[in-house]
């Protein structure tokens, strides 16, 4: 029974990933199946009922696929780049109030951790080497946090929830 918060809050963190992931594979979906349409093409449907599980079948098939990395690469950066940008990507999701008492963390500072932990993802497209994506984000970070900015100096607060009943004012 000692363990039983930290396995509350790894089933929270689960309850509110997985969907988001399953959700965005299945919009995947949808979208293939709307261009295949479009082109007047059959599209996916050969996994599962009418393609509805062509999500698992290419996230095992990218799983399985041989790996082809540059011959002068650090190999264990290389592959790690990938793992440690998902990691960093997904962490994000910890401070958004999903609903009115339903936030994993809710932060003060949720703002500035969400901003914190995006630049953080950087770094593994970095030791993926990917120099170029890598400038990109970094720009593109730097265009988000001056239009942050401007909502926190609006709200005159760092935390996501007073920010969302900021907007239910309006």
């Amino acid at each position: 029974m000692i363990y039983l918060p930290s396995l509350i809050s790894v089933l929270e963190v689960l309850i509110v990933t997985v969907p988001v992931l399953m959700t965005v594979a299945f919009i995947t979906l949808a979208e293939r199946k709307t261009m295949a349409s479009m082109q007047r093409r059959l599209g996916p449907n050969i996994v599962g009922y009418y393609g509805i599980l062509q999500a698992f079948a290419d996230a095992l098939k990218l799983l399985l696929k041989e790996y082809v990395s540059p011959t002068q690469a650090n190999l264990v950066l290389f592959f790690l780049g990938p793992i440690i940008t998902l990691i960093f990507s997904l962490l994000g999701y910890l401070v958004i109030p999903f609903a009115p008492g339903l936030s994993l963390n809710d932060l003060n500072l949720g703002i500035l951790y969400m901003l914190a932990v995006s630049s953080l993802a950087t770094y593994g497209i970095l030791l993926a080497g990917s120099l170029r994506s890598t400038a990109q984000l970094i720009s593109y970070e730097l265009i988000l946090s001056s239009a942050i900015l401007l909502v926190v100096m609006l709200t005159g607060s760092l935390s996501l929830t007073v920010n969302i009943e900021a907007q239910r004012v309006i």
